[in-house]
């Protein structure tokens, strides 16, 4: 349901501040709809082409959080490689997180993980204390480009190389914020609006809580911070369309913007992305 309406309430919901759990039945409702698909054993799974306003081909490309069971159930095998009709699955997690909990292995899905950069992403909780912690999302994402730079790279060749016949999914330990900046730079290949994108970045907040609990103890620990008080916190782990706004202006500046991040750095030609963004939008 890709409405003007459905958008709208999708956004108001997203935008609860995370330190108030979402309303049980607001959520339930949230997650049996569009953009958001079910599969048994993950969180926060959704399908780019049926966000609101997406340009995106329905059934192509899907993001994730992290598996919440290993190995998946025969249910989500079968609605990951039979229902959803993945053939390849990015990890996007890093050296630590993959070897410690790898991903499952699905019959007719192949699984990519490609080592990061030697130094992880960066947060460091004093980036994140003023406003609502533009500061700190704008590194931590650049960091991401950088330091991710060879798996956003092959998931840009699957969808290339793919002809838009078989679906892709991409999942970090949430689904949020490595996985959110991939997702972010193919709708805007595929030509999404500024809105479009943005309402799917913050789409998380809603995907990520019923892993509520655990995702507060992995920033906790990742961020070294000694409590859920500390200083900037709470706006590393709350979602705010500034923040993505914030790290579009810088990529802009850096890279100029995702195309050119995507041909200057990952060294991808013009027809290389020509041929991405008509397999994203089938027309070719």
């Amino acid at each position: 349901m890709s409405t003007p309406e459905a958008a709208s309430s999708l956004l108001a919901l997203a935008q609860t501040d995370v330190a108030s759990p979402l309303p049980t039945e607001s959520l339930h409702a949230a997650l049996s709809q569009p953009p958001f698909v079910h599969v048994p054993g993950t969180f926060n799974t959704r399908d780019l082409g049926l966000v609101p306003g997406s340009p995106v081909r329905p059934g192509l490309v899907y993001r994730s959080g992290g598996f919440l069971t290993t190995p998946l159930s025969p249910e989500g095998r079968a609605a990951l490689a039979d229902g959803l009709g993945v053939r390849t699955m990015f990890d996007l997690r890093s050296v630590r997180e993959h070897e410690q909990r790898p991903d499952p292995e699905v019959d007719g899905v192949r699984g990519v993980w490609v080592r990061p950069g030697e130094v992880d992403a960066v947060v460091g909780l004093e980036d994140f204390v003023e406003g609502e912690g533009e500061k700190g999302y704008v590194k931590m994402y650049l960091d991401v480009l950088k330091v991710y730079a060879g798996s956003v790279k092959a998931v840009l060749e699957a969808v290339r190389d793919g002809r838009g016949e078989e679906g892709v999914l991409f999942h970090c330990t949430a689904g949020r914020d490595r996985t959110g900046v991939v997702a972010g730079l193919l709708l805007s290949l595929a030509g999404a609006s500024a809105e479009t994108i943005a309402l799917d970045f913050i789409l998380s907040r809603i995907g990520t809580e019923p892993a509520r609990e655990q995702l507060l103890a992995f920033a906790l620990k990742g961020s070294m911070a000694e409590d859920m008080h500390a200083p900037g916190f709470h706006n590393l782990c709350n979602l705010r369309i500034s923040c993505w706004e914030a790290f579009v202006k810088a990529a802009e500046s850096e890279y100029g913007g995702f195309e050119g991040y995507v041909t200057g750095t990952l060294g991808f030609s013009e027809t290389d992305v020509a041929k991405i963004k008509a397999n994203l939008v089938l027309q070719n």
